[in-house]
């Protein structure tokens, strides 16, 4: 079984979409999608640095457009697809990315959703001053306790000891200070404290954007952020598309829902690293490859084909370049 997945904002660095420019017709695809988000998206992914593309406004349309470019490329959707995958989810923002390859969004009413969410998010941010911390480590229950105690929200329950809180900047200093058993706390570069409460004044504007979207049921099996459940109607897609930027994140159900499904092989969509880092920990045995650059191309569309059973066996793990699993905690 082939899942597919997108990452969440955190994964992006300079430069990244570089090489996939080399693609014929990736330019102009960036460009129209360009003129949809009002952002020059070859620049910011290619010469912008990383303060530039840590803007939310800027990171999360870019990450959605990566994706589906990345995606695309690949080439496992359409009559000439081979290897389609069983089921599509994704972290945070990456939920967008997913919701056009189950064919619940096109990718322009994708691209607006996302637009008008990174805006609305940094507007919410701007309120208070709050961040994220990733705690590192430790015994998940007793990491929950501790951030309860201080009055911090676990914004992503990411498994494989991962865990990103959320709060005033205040609250995470004390958490710098007071960390819980066994773990370590690395503040994270972003603008606010995505996945709580602060970020209600948003909702309320992807509430009122909804409505003009055109929306379908999936495709294929829609694995949600919410809960670690498939979804199988397009309005509840969106609906929790809307309301999961006030709510945490639960990537750790996702992958017990793979492990349930009997996932054997994870592909992760430009900017990978990330996903399948986690996966790595909590699904021992499931083949992972991230597709960070147009090389690694080859070799996810080989893993794709003998996940489905259309290809003799091909590559062995170890031919997959070491880079296409590098790790970024993820918010």
């Amino acid at each position: 079984m082939l899942v597919l997945v997108a990452p969440g904002q955190g994964a992006q660095t300079p430069g990244f979409l570089s090489p996939w420019l080399d693609l014929p017709g990736a330019a102009d695809r960036l460009a129209g999608w360009s003129d949809t988000v009002g952002l020059d998206l070859v620049h910011y992914g290619t010469k912008a640095d990383a303060d530039e593309i840590r803007d939310t406004k800027v990171a999360q349309p870019l990450l959605v457009a990566a994706g589906l470019l990345s995606a695309g490329e690949l080439g496992l959707f359409g009559n000439g697809g081979t290897g389609r995958p069983d089921a599509v989810a994704g972290h945070s923002v990456g939920e967008i990315t997913a919701a056009v390859l189950a064919g619940v969004l096109s990718e322009q009413d994708a691209l607006s959703f996302v637009a008008a969410r990174g805006r609305a998010m940094a507007e919410a941010a701007a309120v208070t001053e709050t961040g994220m911390s990733a705690v590192l480590g430790g015994d998940q229950d007793t990491v929950l306790a501790h951030l309860t105690g201080l009055d911090l929200t676990p914004a992503n329950i990411n498994g494989a000891g991962q865990i990103v809180a959320a709060g005033t900047l205040e609250q995470l200093g004390v958490l710098a200070e007071q960390r819980p058993e066994g773990s370590r706390v690395r503040p994270l570069a972003v603008a606010g404290a995505f996945h709580t409460a602060h970020m209600a004044p948003a909702v309320a504007a992807l509430e009122a954007l909804a409505p003009n979207l055109t929306v379908a049921d999936p495709s294929l099996p829609y694995v949600s952020n919410a809960d670690g459940q498939k979804v199988d109607k397009g309005a509840e897609v969106v609906r929790r598309l809307v309301t999961q930027v006030s709510h945490p994140v639960r990537w750790d159900l996702c992958m017990e829902t793979f492990k349930q499904l009997g996932v054997t092989a994870i592909i992760e969509v430009s900017p990978g690293g990330t996903l399948v880092g986690l996966a790595k920990r909590a699904l021992p045995g499931v083949r992972t490859l991230a597709l960070k650059t147009p090389e690694h191309l080859a070799a996810a569309r080989e893993l794709a084909a003998e996940t489905a059973g259309n290809s003799p066996q091909g590559a062995p793990a170890d031919s997959i370049p070491q880079d296409a699993t590098e790790e970024h905690p993820q918010r």
